[in-house]
């Protein structure tokens, strides 16, 4: 799922391509993805573009008279960019948005259309769409630190919880986690003030280097490749593969349809953490330590 260094990308995009046009027209490809019932789409067409931004993990296309269409991309929602008008495409658009400009697709490369369009007027019902977690690159320490320890929840769940804080998902987590040498699955309500100030400006780092390593990437074309998974990434998707810090296998949890990547020696004092699915396979062969891997 896009999180903030892939977000932000792609706002810089949208905004250098869309400056001073014109929203022609939307075609919607399928029938699960528009939510809302007002306004009409019609409503929207004509308008000016003002500019577009990110609320939590969504992204926000703001048009003149104060009208607004949210697009959340979940997992395998994407956008491509053509200076002419397209349709969506046949197997996997949802949508497309002509605008005098150029046209954005929308495309979902995932049968079960979790993708996401919401067509808003006026900034009270936009702030409604907002979970409400908090901009951890526009917080200061003490309010990042005041928000942490407001709940009980383990540093994965509450760095991805979009009430909590807001854009940061699977991928960037397990980077920050292993940036502050610090346990996914030790309680926010457990951490001290040493560790906590690590892990923000481990958040802080993490995010900021990324989003200039996917500027990069995109060499000032539109993002067209924009993955969880990226071969300079530490921790995320590197199961079984050296921690650039230690050398040490990265070890994986596995739970519903998410993951944790961690490392056992820089993180967890060299405990390896029970992974639902193989701990009950192996039951009391499960190992406890990083060294005992080596016996399975």
């Amino acid at each position: 799922m896009p999180e903030i260094p892939d977000l932000t990308v792609y706002v810089e995009a949208l905004n250098e391509r869309l400056e001073g046009s014109e929203l022609e027209g939307i075609t919607i490809a399928s029938p699960f993805l528009l939510r809302t019932v007002e306004p009409k789409v019609d409503d929207l067409v004509g308008r000016g573009y003002v500019g577009c931004s990110r609320l939590a993990k969504q992204l926000v296309f703001e048009l003149e008279g104060g009208f607004y269409f949210v697009i959340h991309l979940m997992i395998s929602g994407r956008f491509q960019w053509s200076e002419t008008y397209k349709p969506p495409p046949k197997r996997n658009g949802l949508a497309a948005f002509k605008f005098s400009a150029g046209t954005v697709l929308f495309t979902e490369a995932s049968k079960k259309k979790r993708a996401s369009l919401r067509l808003v007027k006026g900034m009270e019902d936009l702030a409604a769409l907002d979970p409400g977690g908090l901009e951890i690159l526009d917080a200061t320490q003490d309010e990042f630190i005041a928000r942490l320890r407001s709940i009980n929840h383990t540093l994965k769940r509450a760095l991805t919880d979009q009430r909590i804080f807001a854009g940061v998902g699977n991928a960037y987590s397990d980077e920050i986690l292993l940036r502050a040498k610090l346990s996914p699955f030790k309680q926010s309500s457990k951490i001290d003030d040493a560790q906590a100030a690590r892990l923000y400006e481990a958040c802080r780092e993490v995010l900021q280097e990324w989003i200039v390593i996917l500027r990069n990437k995109a060499k000032g074309k539109f993002p067209a490749k924009v993955t969880a998974f990226h071969d300079e990434m530490a921790a995320h998707g590197k199961y079984k593969q050296p921690c650039m810090v230690c050398g040490a296998p990265i070890q994986r949890i596995v739970y519903a349809e998410n993951e944790a990547n961690y490392c056992a020696r820089c993180q967890t004092e060299g405990r390896l953490l029970a992974d639902r699915s193989l701990s009950k396979l192996l039951k009391d062969n499960w190992p406890k330590r990083l060294e005992d891997l080596e016996n399975i």
